[in-house]
């Protein structure tokens, strides 16, 4: 089985969760097979915000729970590199190219430092944002990561599908989900970004010029509510355009 037949059989999964916890302990069910086993998934606070209500966040966690104390109390969210990186830049990254990527500081040394007492020495991180345009962040850790690229992109896909099940569950509630109609050419288009094809490579499958493909995929990112093609093909993927 490859590797996106292996991820829409998990996202079946994740879609028939009903609680936070059962979507969290299904998405490490994929990461742990990388070396990916502590999880915490959030939307980021405004700067400043207090201690005592930055546990409000938390969608989905499975973080040691004494660093999580450790991490609220400090309110490491303001020192965090990762946290940081992820407001620069709003793609899938690994945990040590942010911390490479931003300035060297006392502060964000000590969150990394801290991090490593509980064998969380690298991760993933996975943004995404919301209808509201706040931000959301899944971010995996552990002892030793070691991912191939396309290893890289089904536990994006994986993450951001989850963070998304979890947000709908907190508020849904069970309400119906509305109808988002998409074209055949969008769809398609689509279909074909799931296994990583670039618009180039779409646009020369499908008989189009690269701007015609690179314009259903807009619309389709636009329709879904999506920020980015991975939250795209993950959404397709939830409202049964791809399977």
């Amino acid at each position: 089985m490859g590797y996106f037949d292996r991820t829409l059989e998990y996202i079946d999964r994740v879609q028939r969760a009903d609680t936070s916890a059962a979507v969290c302990e299904q998405l490490l069910s994929v990461t742990s097979n990388f070396g990916l086993t502590a999880l915490i998934a959030a939307t980021v606070p405004q700067p400043g915000t207090p201690s005592s209500q930055t546990k409000d966040h938390v969608l989905l966690c499975d973080w040691p729970s004494e660093w999580l104390e450790r991490y609220l109390s400090r309110n490491y969210v303001d020192h965090d590199p990762i946290v940081s990186h992820l407001k620069q830049f709003r793609a899938p990254f690994q945990w040590r190219d942010a911390v490479q990527s931003m300035p060297a500081d006392k502060s964000s040394a000590e969150v990394m430092r801290d991090a490593r007492q509980f064998k969380l020495r690298d991760g993933l991180a996975f943004p995404l944002i919301t209808l509201e345009g706040q931000i959301a962040l899944v971010s995996l850790g552990g002892e030793a990561v070691e991912l191939s690229e396309a290893e890289f992109a089904m536990v994006s896909l994986a993450s951001t599908y989850a963070i998304g099940r979890a947000m709908q569950l907190q508020t849904t509630a069970g309400k119906s989900i509305d109808h988002i109609e998409l074209t055949p050419r969008e769809r398609e288009c689509l279909q074909w970004a799931a296994v990583g094809k670039s618009e180039w490579e779409i646009s020369q499958i499908l008989g189009i010029s690269e701007h015609t493909s690179e314009k259903h995929l807009l619309n389709a990112k636009s329709k879904l509510g999506a920020a980015n093609r991975v939250q795209a093909v993950a959404e397709a993927v939830r409202h049964g355009y791809i399977s």
